[in-house]
Order: structure tokens, then C-alpha cells, then sequence
């Protein structure tokens, strides 16, 4: 059974590549949903997947890449999973 989840990065973590980084790890755990930069400076990710990949996501996205420092992580599951079909990066 799939989940989902919204994730909160904290952080320096715009201006560093993490979408991209996010996008390309996601593609490979077969993770849908989509990455974006916030207002605020953090970064936003919708997932939504198979737990054991989904789990190995979440604990990416906890360090980051190379250039990223991530200070916070916030984690919401969400009750279902919205209909995704692929993962993407939003510029919105």
C-alpha cells in the first residue's frame, strides 16, 4: 500500500541545486509527486510512493545534497495519495 507525505526542508537549501538533486533520487526510488522552492526559503516535496522506497526518500532528503545544509524537516502524511503519475519540479 502506497503513502504519501509533504515534507518541509529547512535550511540552506535554495540556490544549491536541491530540486534538481531531489528530482533525480526521486526518479530513481520510482517516488512521484513534484519538488518547489518556497517564499520562505525552504523547499517543499510532495511524495508519494511504495513505503520502503518512500522511507529511503525521506532520509535523503534529510541531509541533502553536497552544497545543501538542512537545518529542519518537517514530515505531514497526508490520508491518500493525490493523483500523481510522475515526479516533477514546480517553478511556482
Amino acid at each position: 500500500m502506497e503513502r504519501t507525505f509533504r515534507v518541509k526542508i529547512k535550511g540552506y537549501v535554495q540556490g544549491v541545486g536541491f530540486r534538481y538533486w531531489a528530482y533525480r533520487k526521486a526518479i530513481s526510488l520510482g517516488i512521484r509527486g513534484y519538488v518547489r522552492n518556497c517564499p520562505d526559503g525552504s523547499v517543499e516535496v510532495l511524495a508519494s510512493g511504495d513505503p520502503e522506497n518512500l522511507n529511503m526518500f525521506l532520509n535523503l532528503l534529510e541531509r541533502g545534497p553536497s552544497g545543501a545544509f538542512v537545518e529542519g524537516v518537517e514530515i505531514e502524511e497526508l490520508p491518500s495519495s493525490p493523483s500523481l503519475d510522475s515526479f516533477r519540479i514546480r517553478y511556482d
